[in-house]
């Protein structure tokens, strides 16, 4: 089977799945595979916002659950940590929508929301909002990258030969330096 047909097959539950996850990445490489036509682009932004939205409910969940005992682990980051949690109380639609989006918050941000105590009913429709926005925006980028990239990949594996064969030559020429090297080197001082 070719990957190809894997990606036809799986690439939505992977989308899920990764998503969870990891997001950005996925997101992107989601857009790409779309643009190549093998998935729907619509699909591909339904799943990957799927994934994210678990991903951080259940993030959230365990903020509900355990935020307290958790947030006291990082005594180093609780000037920051109360910082999040004001900003959370003033602004917590933008906090939660936005969190998606800040480098090192995908993971304790939903934590930090869940253990402030918002209540579901608020948390869960901005997480949706938050995941559909997040996951059109990067498809979309994923998407406008393989135009890109679409040509090379469709010669990718004459891309990899040349990449093996540099690898091989470097590897070669570095290995044949440090023998050099070190043959100079047990050579007796005359």
């Amino acid at each position: 089977m070719d990957i190809n047909n894997l990606i036809s097959h799986y690439g939505y539950a992977a989308l899920v799945i990764g998503s969870m996850a990891e997001g950005e990445t996925i997101t992107l490489l989601g857009g790409v595979v779309a643009h190549q036509g093998l998935l729907k682009f619509p699909l591909v932004v339904i799943s990957v916002a799927l994934g994210g939205m678990i991903g951080d409910q259940l993030l959230y969940l365990l903020g509900r659950r355990f935020g307290g005992r958790l947030l006291k682990r990082f005594s180093r980051h609780q000037a920051r940590i109360r910082k999040a949690q004001r900003l959370i109380k003033s602004r917590p639609y933008l906090f939660v929508i936005g969190t998606r989006f800040m480098y090192g918050f995908r993971v304790i941000g939903p934590l930090l929301i869940g253990a402030s105590g918002l209540p579901p009913k608020i948390f869960l429709p901005l997480n949706i909002l938050g995941a559909l926005i997040w996951a059109l925006l990067f498809t979309t980028l994923g998407y406008l990258g393989g135009e890109a990239i679409g040509p090379w990949l469709h010669h990718l594996d004459k891309h990899l030969k040349h990449l093996i064969w540099l690898v091989l030559v470097v590897a070669l020429v570095i290995a044949v330096r440090w023998w050099m090297k070190h043959r100079e080197a047990k050579k007796p001082q005359e």
